[in-house]
């Protein structure tokens, strides 16, 4: 490899100052350098990763799609879609993300109408799946432009208490009976700007999917 000229008051290189020492060097500490390089470079590519927006789309009977960025997808739960975590570095849960299918029972009339009757049975299912929640609120909330129903609650998971907020979002078709139900958990500390269930997904990492989120 040719070097690149260079004026000799800017020399030695870097190169050239350590070029004895390596030579010097055992074979087993040059292949402890090098192992340390790699995983320096990996530990820089996997950061650049996160910071960078991922995707996730779903094909099927209801085909949905979303970006995310500071979330990492773990496996997800008897009937979910997807599943993504965000964890502190001693392992306690800050924020979750999760999809699951939902499907209404046969009704008449809109949709709009419908789902926050289907609230109703949504809500003991919840009560029975955390025996420490509390209903924080409900009502109708928008997923982008499309109308949806909003469960706000508190609940306890892996000992610490958490902010839930699940949201029901259909299709806009008439007589539509299957949609998604988005389901986000968040920690009362995760984000300054977050200051009750019932604005859970309205920042940090969790707004991004709703802000994305589309079905098709």
């Amino acid at each position: 490899m040719l070097a690149v000229p260079m004026k000799s008051q800017y020399g030695p290189t870097l190169g050239r100052l350590l070029s004895p020492r390596w030579r010097a060097a055992s074979p087993l500490v040059r292949r402890a350098v090098i192992a340390a390089g790699v995983a320096i470079v990996a530990l820089l590519i996997a950061a650049g990763l996160t910071l960078e927006n991922a995707s996730y789309s779903h094909g099927g009977r209801v085909p949905f799609s979303f970006s995310y960025r500071g979330l990492y997808r773990v496996a997800p739960e008897p009937g979910q879609f997807v599943r993504m975590q965000r964890r502190r570095s001693d392992g306690a849960l800050e924020d979750s993300l999760a999809v699951a299918p939902l499907r209404l029972p046969p009704y008449s009339g809109e949709e709009s109408g419908e789902l926050p009757l289907y609230a109703v049975s949504y809500i003991r299912t919840l009560g029975r799946r955390h025996p420490q929640f509390v209903l924080e609120g409900e009502g109708k909330t928008k997923v982008d432009t499309i109308f949806a129903y909003a469960v706000s609650y508190t609940t306890v998971l892996e000992g610490r208490t958490m902010w839930g907020r699940d949201i029901l979002v259909l299709p806009e078709r008439a007589g539509v009976r299957e949609g998604i139900d988005i389901e986000m958990l968040t920690s009362p500390t995760a984000n300054s700007q977050v200051n009750s269930p019932t604005e859970v997904g309205s920042a940090g990492v969790l707004s991004r999917p709703l802000r994305t989120f589309s079905f098709g």
